[in-house]
């Protein structure tokens, strides 16, 4: 019987990144600080709705407001209010259900 030894020699170290791997990484913060501007523009945008249209899309006057006061200068409101959204959905899916 003859046995054979198999080395697999496996590269492990860290491949360097490339030019734009680093400039994306780098450009990565000011790009969140953006879309988070971005999305807070949105948002006032949103005041101009009237009441029926926020409601068709499951927010109130109350969750922008609040979606502002809770979140700090830097933190993205939007995440507020798709939870206060989907939570407003739940909650009617699960009236109705009771009915």
């Amino acid at each position: 019987m003859r046995t054979t030894d198999r080395i697999l020699e496996l590269d492990c170290n860290q491949a360097s990144m490339t030019f734009a791997q680093r400039l994306a990484y780098a450009f990565a913060p000011l790009a969140s600080v953006l879309r988070v501007f971005r999305n807070r523009m949105e948002i006032n945008r949103l005041r101009d709705l009237d009441d029926n249209l926020l409601k068709d899309i499951g927010l109130s006057r109350a969750d922008l407001t609040s979606a502002f006061l809770t979140s700090t200068f830097f933190e993205d409101p939007s995440d507020h209010l798709t939870r206060s959204a989907r939570n407003r959905a739940r909650n009617s899916m699960f009236r109705s259900h009771e009915e």
